[in-house]
């Protein structure tokens, strides 16, 4: 029997962050892993993040299920909601980027409240150079702009 991994995020700007989140993930589960992916709604990451999301939450989630080492990619529910994910999904491990430290928390509640029998895991950073996080590639691309515009 498969083991099921569920990893979830928003995905607004994919990056090489991601992809190794995504790739962790998967290894978590070990060979005959099942890797699923829950997107992050628009209302989730207006509440979440406070800002209007970069990309829409259909096309996030068509890019993260054209990745590699996912084999579903879904869109949360609206209202954001621990318990109707995971009697759809039904996962064997959860995995929190390292980024996720309040949602791991609420979701280490969740399972407790629940008595559910989940395993749970967290991945650390990685790091390339380049920018591995969304708020990092906005600040790239910003310093960017205003280099340009002082410029001209």
């Amino acid at each position: 029997m498969k083991k099921r991994v569920l990893a979830s995020g928003a995905f607004e700007l994919i990056h090489s962050g991601h992809v190794k989140f995504l790739e962790e993930a998967r290894k978590l589960g070990g060979e005959n892993s099942e890797l699923i992916v829950v997107v992050a709604r628009d209302e989730t990451i207006r509440r979440r993040k406070g800002r209007e999301p970069i990309l829409g939450e259909e096309s996030r989630r068509y890019i993260v299920s054209m990745l590699k080492p996912v084999d579903k990619a879904i869109l949360g529910h609206v209202p954001f909601s621990f318990s109707k994910v995971i009697e759809e999904v039904k996962p064997d491990l959860v995995v929190f980027g390292h980024d996720q430290e309040d949602l791991m928390k609420e979701f280490i509640d969740f399972v407790k409240r629940e008595n559910l029998k989940i395993e749970i895991a967290k991945v650390g950073k990685f790091s390339s150079g380049d920018p591995c996080s969304t708020s990092e590639i906005i600040q790239k691309i910003f310093k960017m702009l205003k280099s340009a515009v002082e410029k001209t």
